[in-house]
């Protein structure tokens, strides 16, 4: 199934992550992009990463792996059979959820049985408050009390 017909199945209000090896190395040139993509990928853009870096744009989402700074090393996902590194998974977010996205980096000490790395995203969600409210208390009526009947 394509991702653009999963992606309009979900309410545009609803948060929506997608996290996965989507084999596109989106490198760190973003200048005209900075609403998508950050200054931290790494390599050079290929044909998928600029589809996805397209897919971003169209549909109002981040490229979670390309914003925080970390060592190369914990950004790397996947190492190629001739020990090759390179970042091709990635954690795409809702722009409107963006500042709920706290880290997002490889966890290279997980034992996955894979040749990717798993990828760690940190995610706390920030809800507006209800605000405070207002409750009205009543006075009580103590003559009611010297009635019998109550």
């Amino acid at each position: 199934m394509d991702l653009q017909k999963i992606r309009d199945e979900v309410p545009r209000h609803d948060m929506l992550i997608i996290l996965g090896d989507l084999n596109a190395q989106v490198g760190s040139e973003n200048i005209g992009i900075e609403d998508t993509l950050g200054r931290e990928g790494l390599g050079t853009r290929n044909d998928n990463g600029g589809r996805l870096v397209q897919f971003g744009r169209m549909n109002g989402m981040v490229i979670g792996g390309s914003i925080f700074p970390h060592r190369e090393i914990h950004k790397l996902t996947w190492k190629s059979p001739r020990g090759y590194l390179t970042q091709i998974d990635h954690l795409l977010i809702n722009r409107k959820w963006r500042r709920s996205l706290h880290d997002v980096r490889v966890m290279r000490s997980a034992d996955s049985h894979s040749d990717h790395y798993l990828l760690l995203g940190k995610v706390q969600l920030k809800l507006a408050g209800r605000g405070k409210v207002k409750t009205t208390r009543g006075s009580w009526n103590r003559n009611l009390l010297k009635l019998d009947k109550v």
